[in-house]
């Protein structure tokens, strides 16, 4: 499973159905630059992962903007997530993009490479948002960006949590993983090779790496990507420490199996019984409760450093952008301020299962009843937590991340390349990239 919400379902939507959904909702299917008659204004709106688990949730709250708004019409196309950044180079080289679209922070360093996007910083302050979006957040959305502007508004909140067998923790009468000495504890304890039960399920296959990090710099507490001489931290001894001991797991508190996990492997063990603990986002929540039912899972925080502060890597937020050819931006700047509104951005995270961006949303009973969102919400608004801003913004980072790291880190877990080498060609690669990013973006 991709790190956020998005089902299978929707993924395989074909690009018929998407054209006709968007038919139904706009009667238009998706003008690019917006039109004005009878003193309505149409605005073109792009979701980003459109389809049968989102699109009706979209065309409820245009329904209700439309009603506020007379004088706005919102058209809605819907594009499937595997296809959408071509969609949008595409749209950019024709000079056809929408006046706002749903957008990722892993890809809104392209588009903002490309002048696409208006910067939208006056939509974070205005009267019915300012103060009320997650600050953490936004600092991470503006370190894509060289200028520090905000390119982007988020939709949800994400972070990567433990979650944990709460029934097999009760039956050994484990404490719950909030430490890495619990973490590293409970992984012996509820290991059973006899039984084909293991402690932990490692995360060796697609979208490894990008968990290993988050694993990394939780035990070492590091709180930056880079020294203050430019160099990646990837390969701080902590770092290195923390890779060590996670693949000394393999094999013997893990699966053998695991070298090749992605998601839907990992969340088989973990909901099958055959592994105690894993590491994901709060997207987990509902394959969980499907599978497992209350009471015999939880959630907990990324293990607590001795002191108790928590170090997480930001993960990617999903949201909205206006973009700067929109000859219509103050009507897409009002759109887009209403969806992150308290009460249409409650509507959307509680129908999606994520963890509302708006703080006011947060406080809803239906956030205060779910205890992973509770969970990522107090671990979120803590003092003792400090936030990684990966860059993202690097053109390679998603090449080094999974294509060249992914495969040396099943290497590590088969004992064919240590953590220290694995670490430091990780940062060599990063440093690489990040002076090169500097040298086209001085100041």
């Amino acid at each position: 499973m991709p790190r956020s919400l998005r089902s299978t379902a929707t993924r395989v939507v074909s690009a018929a159905l998407v054209a006709a959904t968007a038919l139904t909702l706009s009667g238009c299917g998706g003008s690019s630059s917006g039109s004005s008659s009878n003193g309505v204004t149409t605005i073109s709106f792009w979701d980003n992962n459109g389809g049968p688990t989102r699109t009706p949730y979209y065309q409820e709250l245009i329904k209700r903007f439309e009603a506020a708004n007379p004088s706005i019409k919102v058209d809605y196309l819907g594009l499937p997530a595997d296809s959408v950044q071509q969609k949008y180079d595409t749209a950019i080289a024709g000079g056809g993009t929408p006046d706002i679209g749903g957008v990722q922070q892993s890809y809104v360093a392209g588009l903002i490479a490309r002048n696409a996007l208006e910067p939208i910083d006056d939509v974070a302050d205005s009267a019915t948002l300012k103060g009320n979006i997650d600050p953490k957040v936004l600092d991470t959305i503006r370190s894509t960006a060289s200028d520090k502007k905000l390119y982007m508004l988020p939709v949800s909140v994400n972070l990567d949590i433990l979650w944990y067998r709460s029934d097999e923790f009760a039956a050994k009468k484990l404490t719950p993983p909030n430490t890495w000495d619990d973490f590293f504890t409970a992984a012996q304890a509820l290991t059973d090779p006899a039984a084909n039960t293991f402690g932990f399920s490692i995360r060796g296959g697609a979208g490894g790496t990008q968990a290993l990090l988050s694993i990394m710099y939780a035990y070492s507490g590091v709180q930056t990507s880079f020294d203050s001489s430019g160099k990646s931290t990837i390969n701080d001894p902590k770092n290195v420490e923390a890779i060590e001991k996670i693949a000394a797991l393999y094999g013997k508190e893990t699966s053998k199996a695991d070298v090749t996990n992605g998601y839907k492997e990992m969340s088989a063990e973990f909901d099958g019984g055959t592994a105690a603990m894993m590491v994901h986002n709060l997207g987990s929540y509902a394959d969980h409760q499907k599978n497992l039912g209350a009471g015999k899972f939880a959630a907990e925080a990324m293990p607590a450093a001795p002191d108790g502060t928590r170090t997480l890597v930001a993960n990617a937020p999903d949201g909205f952008a206006v973009f700067q050819a929109s000859q219509h931006k103050a009507e897409a700047k009002k759109f887009l301020e209403f969806m992150l509104s308290k009460d249409s951005n409650s509507y959307w995270n509680q129908n999606v299962g994520q963890l509302p961006s708006n703080l006011q949303a947060q406080k809803d009973a239906w956030v205060q009843a779910n205890p992973a969102l509770k969970v990522g919400q107090t671990t979120l608004a803590a003092s003792t937590t400090h936030i990684v801003d990966v860059p993202r913004y690097l053109p390679q980072y998603g090449s080094i991340v999974e294509s060249q790291m992914g495969p040396k880190w099943q290497q590590v877990l088969l004992g064919k390349l240590s953590a220290k080498d694995f670490a430091d060609q990780w940062a060599d690669l990063t440093t690489k990239a990040q002076a090169d990013w500097v040298a086209k973006h001085p100041g």
